[in-house]
């Protein structure tokens, strides 16, 4: 039987961060109902102006932004900084997760968060191809736990007020936010500036979606239906999929605030 105690005044109802808490008030995090959110990420390069960190950064940065807000309705956990990136091993510095063991690791998360009793879990990824990996987690997690646990890319965030992506954004569809692009740029302009290499921000392009294929096209809102996944310097001499030179640090806090 766990150990279960109740603490009086718990910092679980006004403590977003997990890892803060301690064992007598997961149990008081649970009774309250909240919701565990899990971002993960990855490293990888995105072009010679952002970091390697920018799939990490972003889900993060919204998850607790989120938390903030809302410190009595939900938990961050500490973020999953490594994913699956084989297509962008042919860049430096980028760190692959075999994808087996990518949802061995957070499906053991899920499986633990639904074992103290929380019921709902949210993953917030921040790498595309992280995402046919964690739907199966999610799949499984809600097949062989009592919790219910659902997957968003935080970028499809953007997409619940119908009306604020088209007033956003500038760039060409699609193609113009695909890969350290006008959002991922906007967005990492805000949480972190400073490690933004400004002078060194060009845009680029996808080579297959300058074929004009009504089958094989990407963006990171919508793709063809057709998925053509190789190497990313088979279609990027760069690494930058879209139109960065269009980001700014006003874009990335309006981002950060939507919905």
């Amino acid at each position: 039987m766990k150990p279960r105690k109740r603490t009086r005044a718990s910092r679980a109802a006004t403590e977003f961060r997990y890892e803060k808490l301690t064992w007598p008030e997961i149990n008081d995090a649970v009774d309250l109902g909240k919701v565990c959110i899990v971002p993960c990420g990855a490293v990888e390069q995105h072009g010679a102006h952002l970091p390697l960190d920018v799939d990490i950064v972003c889900p993060t940065g919204i998850s607790r932004g989120a938390g903030k807000l809302i410190p009595d309705k939900m938990l961050v956990l500490p973020t999953v900084c490594y994913g699956y990136t084989g297509h962008v091993m042919d860049f430096p510095g980028t760190i692959n997760n075999h994808y087996q063991h990518f949802i061995d690791h957070v499906l053991d998360i899920t499986k633990s968060l639904a074992y103290h009793g929380f019921k709902k879990i949210l993953l917030l990824n921040g790498h595309g191809s992280n995402m046919p990996n964690l739907d199966l987690v999610a799949r499984r997690t809600n097949l062989e736990t009592d919790a219910e646990c659902i997957l968003c890319g935080w970028w499809n965030l953007l997409t619940v007020d119908k009306q604020f992506l088209p007033r956003w954004r500038q760039s060409k569809f699609p193609g113009g936010c695909a890969h350290a692009c006008e959002l991922e740029t906007s967005l990492y302009l805000f949480l972190d500036s400073d490690n933004v290499r400004k002078d060194r921000i060009k845009s680029g392009v996808i080579s297959f979606n300058e074929e004009d294929s009504p089958f094989s096209w990407v963006d990171l809102f919508a793709a063809g239906p057709a998925t053509l996944i190789s190497w990313t310097s088979s279609y990027s001499e760069t690494g930058v999929l879209g139109d960065a030179e269009l980001a700014s640090t006003e874009k990335g806090k309006r981002g950060r605030k939507s919905p």
